[in-house]
């Protein structure tokens, strides 16, 4: 009889002595319903790795499969997530010298309700934010829910100043303004497309974060000619229809004022400082996000 198992499902020795499950490392879904204002819990079985505790659904991977896929599949296997029912929002890695441990924190998009669909949990439940940590929780999920709490609520938004960036490339853009920028967005949307993320220094998060990716909504703000090209799916397209720096102060605004993590990128040094006075304190220049865009292209 053929062994049908994937040779991820081994034991490691890593840099640090200890043994984890996963050839290939593991990783974990933290689904996150705001509705509910809740996250995705599992009681975990008492013959599993620290038994009886609190953590998130998440085993080894695959062979070749990518850590947000592998994430996915293992909720699907272990507490019934329904397929494109969650949107990654962020990921975090924990790292232990030849293994680590991804963390998916990602948006419930379509509510469910778990069910246990093989025999590693004792129970599932949606656990409201605040008190997460009245459970009795896996050690290492209590030192990653420590790191990650602040951002589960926090939608990533990044707003760009499309007549700003286009301006700094001399590939004739004056000629055509709005096939310049028309080409700036379609850039950004190829690079949310790839799945690459964006990686959390961008977002100026915690030294201990900057292992992970993020993946941001895209806001692009047009104006004077350039307006009228549309919105792609990951790239909602906004037609100022005055000045184009008021625009994107509002649009600042609303991410503040909805909680977000807001990125400006502009390198109009007055727009940053009226950006950071409606709440969105981090900015980047224009060249942070060509460079961003090349690395992706290569």
């Amino acid at each position: 009889m053929s062994d049908l198992r994937d040779p991820g499902d081994a034991w490691v020795t890593a840099a640090d002595g200890n043994r984890y499950w996963g050839k290939f490392g593991a990783a974990g879904l933290l689904a996150y319903d705001r509705g509910l204002d809740a996250i995705l819990m599992q009681h975990r079985v008492s013959w599993s790795d620290h038994g009886n505790t609190w953590g998130i659904p998440g085993g080894a991977i695959n062979q070749g499969e990518e850590m947000i896929a592998g994430a996915i599949r293992e909720a699907q296997e272990e507490a019934g997530v329904p397929d494109d029912a969650v949107l990654p929002r962020y990921t975090h890695v924990l790292d232990r010298g030849g293994w680590s441990y991804t963390t998916v924190v990602a948006e419930v998009t379509t509510p469910f309700t778990p069910e246990i669909t093989d025999p590693e949990s004792h129970a599932l439940e949606w656990v409201p934010v605040d008190e997460v940590e009245r459970k009795d929780l896996h050690p290492a999920f209590a030192t990653t829910w420590e790191l990650l709490k602040p951002l589960v609520r926090r939608t990533p938004v990044i707003i760009v100043d499309a007549a700003n960036v286009v301006g700094t490339v001399p590939d004739g853009w004056w000629k055509d303004r709005k096939g310049s920028t028309e080409r700036l967005r379609d850039r950004i949307e190829a690079h949310a497309l790839s799945g690459e993320g964006v990686r959390a220094a961008f977002f100026e998060m915690p030294a201990d974060l900057h292992g992970g990716l993020v993946f941001p909504e895209w806001v692009f703000v047009t104006e004077s000619t350039a307006r009228g090209i549309s919105t792609t799916e990951n790239v909602r397209v906004v037609d100022a229809t005055t000045s184009g720096d008021d625009a994107i102060v509002e649009e600042a605004a609303a991410v503040a004022s909805k909680g977000g993590l807001g990125v400006v990128v502009t390198s109009d040094a007055e727009l940053r400082v009226r950006a950071a006075a409606a709440g969105v304190t981090t900015a980047h220049g224009s060249k942070r996000l060509l460079d961003l865009l090349d690395r992706s292209e290569r």
